[in-house]
């Protein structure tokens, strides 16, 4: 564990936490896309499917159950809650998010450290994060109407990508023989995917006015 990683995970938390409190005291997903919640559940259900036969520490198996527990209950709010589902977006939400899943599942079939069923959804689950967040960025071109949980759930998702590539980084320095060409480039598309993200996010703040993307 270093620093990186460390903060890496903790802005991860963060996000699920501001998204979650957004749900819970204001009763509104608004702004939120169900459809890249639903990539979510299927990134964490397919990446820890050891859950329950590999113990690698305390820490790692609270974290699984964290963003395992949330990403599910999430969707569950938006889609089930009988106050929460009627501030849902769904006339704006209507990325077809399951042409990206198939490309995914082809892409870790040929692509993994070792063709075995967990490897393949290991990779798969690391494809699939890199362009969950696509339907999000979708829905907020589209709507133009971002309030500062949305913001700040976005931002640090984002924020927590960029800090496990400097955890890349460090630990390609640090340790002998670390080489993980699939999370490395899944990563850095993933962080690339939010630079447009970050560029109106910073000038907002910079400006002190309502965040805005361009349709």
């Amino acid at each position: 564990m270093n620093i990186f990683r460390l903060a890496g995970d903790m802005t991860h938390l963060a996000s699920v936490l501001v998204l979650l409190l957004k749900i819970h005291t204001i009763k509104s997903c608004a702004g939120i896309s169900l459809k890249t919640q639903e990539l979510y559940a299927l990134v964490f259900a397919t990446r820890y499917l050891d859950l329950f036969t590999r113990h690698i520490s305390l820490y790692n198996t609270l974290m699984k159950v964290i963003f395992l527990g949330s990403s599910f209950s999430i969707v569950w709010y938006i889609r089930r809650h009988k106050i929460v589902r009627r501030s849902y977006d769904k006339d704006y939400d209507t990325f077809r998010h399951y042409f990206l899943i198939i490309p995914c599942l082809l892409l870790a079939l040929l692509i993994n450290e070792k063709f075995t069923f967990r490897e393949v959804m290991w990779a798969f689950s690391l494809y699939l994060e890199a362009v969950a967040i696509i339907p999000q960025l979708v829905l907020l071109q589209r709507t133009r109407n971002i309030d500062n949980l949305t913001e700040q759930y976005v931002f640090l998702l984002g924020a927590y990508r960029a800090l496990y590539i400097l955890n890349w980084i460090y630990r390609y320095f640090t340790q002998p023989h670390y080489v993980h060409w699939i999370s490395w480039i899944s990563g850095l598309v993933q962080t690339l995917l939010y630079a447009d993200f970050f560029y109106y996010y910073f000038q907002s703040w910079k400006n002190n006015v309502k965040l805005e993307l361009p349709a």
